[in-house]
């Protein structure tokens, strides 16, 4: 059985990342994006990495660490 903190690793509460009008579909852009990043960093310094790239991601982006900021033209949608 999973602990409260592993849980939410697996399954974080999305909705105080979405509460600031963020689009799902933009999460899931700056998610891959951010991801990559992560990626080529690590390959570039010869790390290997022990988590997934877009576990580290979605955790940089639940805990603020990582800022989305989506264009003017869908931001209201």
């Amino acid at each position: 059985m999973f602990t409260q903190d592993r849980d939410l690793k697996f399954n974080p509460d999305l909705k105080e990342v979405l509460s600031g009008h963020i689009s799902r579909y933009s999460l899931v852009r700056a998610t891959a994006k951010r991801a990559r990043e992560i990626s080529e960093e690590a390959e570039e310094n010869k790390i290997i990495l022990t988590e997934k790239p877009v576990s580290i991601a979605i955790d940089e982006i639940v805990k603020g660490e990582y800022e989305i900021v989506e264009p003017e033209e869908i931001r209201n949608l």
